[in-house]
């Protein structure tokens, strides 16, 4: 049997595993309810992209924000009239509006269909949405589990310390991730949604700037893409400027992100962690020369996180609207 072979095997025995543990969750949820859900959302996203790319680094994130806080149950949509819910909070004051778009546009598209009017949940919405723009930017298609309720609790406070921060170490991240279940290889994987997306100034200023060592810069950065960085955002520059995660290929889900990392070009210091640590290393390599063996891997990791405390029965509903409970 082939190194690759026996990879791929051993990803298969992983997801198989885990699904075993989410009962609550099934792929044919809506099958008697709202059974062409999935080409409703698939259209309704494909629609939201073309207007703008925006649409899909925003949603994958909203993604995750929402997740890892209270559980996939599309709490961090919810709206507050005195700003006290997740969205509220400063780490997500940079979600883009775009992403909520998505979820809201797919949300009126499900509605608007004869028998599927407030049958799916926007958490349910929000992960199928998520899985359209990874395999609509040339990422991996994967049958998504449904069967969420949504949250009726948002909290701006519930949100501090619940979430990754650009300066986070290695061993702050993985300590983070297993609190929810997620191994080592599921982080690496999942960082890889770094492949799209942007980030602003004020994420990684410091690292090209007054770096705490003495130095000016960082030195896990690339110098030469380190001085790219000082001519796009200045010391003066808004620091709301963004910036693409990925220089070379922003626009496309692929593993190029891991490619960068080898060559210093991680923009976050989050991100280059991965590969200036021996634990990490091996898999940003096999990543970066294995883009099969990295889908895999961020199929089964995209998996395990849409199984964050998921609500069902009396523990959550199905909002008519996405930023209000009933």
């Amino acid at each position: 049997m082939s190194s690759h072979t026996f990879l791929v095997n051993l990803f298969l025995l992983q997801l198989i595993a885990s699904t075993c543990h989410a009962a609550k969750l099934s792929i044919d949820y809506y099958k008697n309810t709202c059974p062409n859900v999935e080409s409703i959302v698939h259209n309704a996203v494909e629609m939201k992209l073309q207007q703008t790319f925006v649409t899909a680094p925003a949603t994958l994130r909203l993604f995750f924000h929402d997740c890892f806080v209270q559980g996939c149950d599309a709490s961090v949509m919810l709206a507050s009239r005195n700003s006290t819910s997740e969205k509220d909070n400063p780490i997500n004051l940079s979600l883009a509006g775009d992403g909520f778009d998505t979820v809201i546009k797919a949300k009126a598209a499900v509605d608007s269909v004869p028998g599927c009017q407030n049958k799916v949940s926007c958490a349910d919405i929000l992960a199928l949405a998520t899985r359209d723009v990874i395999a609509l930017t040339g990422g991996p298609s994967y049958e998504v589990e449904l069967g969420r309720l949504d949250g009726r609790i948002s909290t701006k406070a519930s949100v501090t310390n619940h979430l990754p921060h650009p300066e986070y170490k290695l061993a702050k991240l993985t300590k983070m991730f297993a609190s929810h279940g997620l191994t080592l290889t599921d982080l690496i994987a999942l960082s890889g949604a770094h492949t799209i997306g942007f980030s602003h100034c004020s994420q990684f200023s410091k690292r090209i700037y007054n770096f705490r060592s003495g130095k000016i810069i960082d030195p896990s950065l690339n110098p030469s893409y380190a001085k790219q960085l000082q001519q796009v955002c200045p010391k003066d520059v808004d620091p709301r400027l963004a910036i693409d995660l990925d220089p070379t290929t922003p626009r496309t889900f692929d593993n190029q992100y891991y490619k960068n990392l080898q060559k210093g070009i991680g923009l976050l210091s989050s991100d280059q962690s991965l590969f200036t640590h021996k634990s990490s290393k091996s898999l940003v390599n096999l990543f970066a020369s294995n883009n099969t063996a990295f889908e895999k891997s961020f199929v089964i990791a995209i998996t395990k996180l849409g199984r964050i405390g998921v609500k069902t029965a009396s523990q959550g509903e199905i909002r008519h609207n996405c930023a209000m409970i009933n």
